[in-house]
């Protein structure tokens, strides 16, 4: 049976660029990928991006689309998917997550799935806690914090320069906005 796989990190931790590079391993053996990735997310126009200037097209995921049939009208298409991958998947819904695993179990077509594990605020995300629930292999992407050299464990948010840790979970932003923190910088930022 194939596998759904979560691989979480902190912002900054390169998940999009794992995620292109394992696009890229399927594509140069000649099998066949699906990217897939919110709608939610306004940064990405139909891409999958990263800081390093790589970018590949994805499927755009909208809160309404039904992830089962965007794959089944993509295999329509090629015939067979190899695999599933998805960025930013904490934007996505509980039932698309439900839908990503129907994929492993119908399809028989593993599915790996990039994100963040918590929001700056504590919080699983509702994607993210589903993940938690049903992935078959937890992976985490590590990086170092901000301000040592400690692993990142956390998402600090700052806002005029100041730590924020109340509102919408989701709010989307890179650098200007967020670092990658352990949890004594994320308790004390250093700003």
């Amino acid at each position: 049976m194939a596998k759904l796989f979560f691989k979480y990190g902190t912002v900054f931790s390169a998940k999009s660029l794992n995620l292109i590079a394992t696009a890229h391993n399927y594509e140069t053996q000649g099998k066949k990928v699906l990217l897939m990735i919110p709608g939610m997310d306004t940064r990405s126009d139909g891409y999958i991006s990263t800081r390093a200037g790589f970018k590949m097209e994805a499927e755009m995921i909208q809160d309404t689309s039904n992830v089962l049939e965007v794959f089944k009208k993509h295999m329509k298409q090629h015939e067979k998917i190899d695999c599933v991958l998805v960025d930013e998947v904490q934007m996505m819904t509980k039932e698309h997550v439900n839908q990503l695993r129907e994929i492993t179990l119908t399809y028989n077509t593993p599915v790996i799935c990039y994100g963040l594990r918590v929001s700056y605020t504590l919080e699983l995300f509702e994607a993210s806690k589903q993940l938690l629930a049903l992935a078959d292999k937890l992976e985490e992407i590590k990086t170092v914090c901000w301000y040592c050299n400690s692993k990142a464990t956390h998402n600090l948010k700052l806002v005029d320069g100041k730590p924020v840790y109340e509102g919408n979970p989701i709010d989307i932003g890179g650098l200007e906005k967020y670092l990658p923190v352990c949890y004594k910088h994320f308790a004390h930022p250093l700003t």
